[in-house]
């Protein structure tokens, strides 16, 4: 089932909302050239600035639809919905006073956080690696499920998109996003061609020249394939995937990152603070990784990505032709 805002968009395509790298910049870049673009709340460092990013948002959106006549895509917020996030409350209360329209829920779907996003007609987008959090997720009420798939940068999933999605459409019939080695427009064609509703893209806006991502990460994945993205618990204790030259550059050795760590959160707000000062110095990013050889503007890249989509969609219709 797709959103009320799905033909209003250039590509069906949402920009993950990606830890230390997406900001108002990025989101902005995203929503006018017509794909959804969100960010983690927990990227700035307060409520308050977190706020101020909102008000950013909002105003630059509605300064270019006057000016254009042209209708910006929705932005998100992700929101850790754990109790290690001091300041999911206050982060939600602001989505509120703001009417965000897209609210995306990470490590917990709490029907209570569905039902205050439904009170102003926001949606809630959860982010899944199996059935059954997708079926606690279905429970709680969400309006989609983000099916984070093998190779997907970041907290990533084991499974394979097609099982994953055929498994998961057995009950749940709202909008499904995929998420995990979406680097092309061919990318998003298969991905609706294999039952998503839309392409869930984080990789690949690392390297648009409004990511937050340093030249020397932007660098590293242009220079890096998928047999350089490592899936390990090493960093934080949950598994992920990082650049295997950023591992190495801190001194981490395949013996250590093959071994699994046992999440210990210690003091809840110290584990905050060093799971994000490990990711500013190992890299994340996913197998989509070996279709990146650029760094480009998001308006480039979107552009770039519609001529893929239709020309994928236009060489699939002629098969019709020949498979009457």
């Amino acid at each position: 089932m797709k959103p009320s805002f799905f033909n209003d968009l250039s590509l069906p395509v949402i920009a993950a909302p990606m830890f230390l790298i997406s900001g108002p910049e990025l989101v902005i870049a995203c929503c006018k050239s017509g794909v959804v673009g969100t960010f983690p709340a927990l990227n700035h460092r307060t409520t308050e600035g977190f706020e101020q990013w909102v008000i950013q948002i909002k105003e630059e959106l509605d300064i270019f639809e006057k000016k254009t006549g042209k209708k910006a895509a929705p932005f998100g917020v992700n929101l850790i919905v754990h109790a290690t996030n001091m300041r999911v409350q206050a982060d939600l209360e602001v989505c509120v006073k703001h009417k965000v329209p897209i609210i995306i829920t990470s490590l917990g779907a709490v029907p209570e956080l569905v039902d205050t996003v439904h009170s102003y007609d926001g949606l809630v987008y959860h982010d899944v690696i199996k059935k059954r959090h997708a079926e606690k997720a279905t429970e709680a009420g969400v309006d989609g499920l983000i099916l984070v798939a093998a190779g997907a940068g970041g907290h990533a999933g084991t499974l394979h998109p097609i099982p994953l999605i055929n498994e998961i459409r057995n009950f749940f019939k709202k909008t499904i996003l995929l998420s995990g080695c979406l680097s092309s427009g061919k990318d998003i064609a298969s991905a609706l061609q294999m039952g998503a509703d839309f392409a869930y893209m984080g990789t690949r806006f690392i390297n648009v020249t409004e990511s937050n991502a340093s030249k020397d990460y932007k660098q590293m994945i242009i220079d890096s394939s998928a047999e350089d993205i490592v899936y390990t618990a090493a960093v934080s204790g949950v598994h992920g995937s990082f650049l295997r030259p950023s591992l190495e550059a801190m001194g981490i050795t395949e013996e250590q990152w093959s071994k699994s760590k046992k999440i210990d959160f210690g003091s809840e707000l110290d584990a905050a603070k060093a799971e994000a000062q490990a990711w500013k110095t190992i890299w994340s990013a996913g197998q989509g990784v070996t279709s990146i050889r650029d760094v480009q503007s998001t308006e480039s890249l979107v552009t770039q990505l519609k001529k893929e989509f239709k020309s994928s969609i236009e060489e699939q219709e002629k098969l019709l032709e020949v498979f009457k």
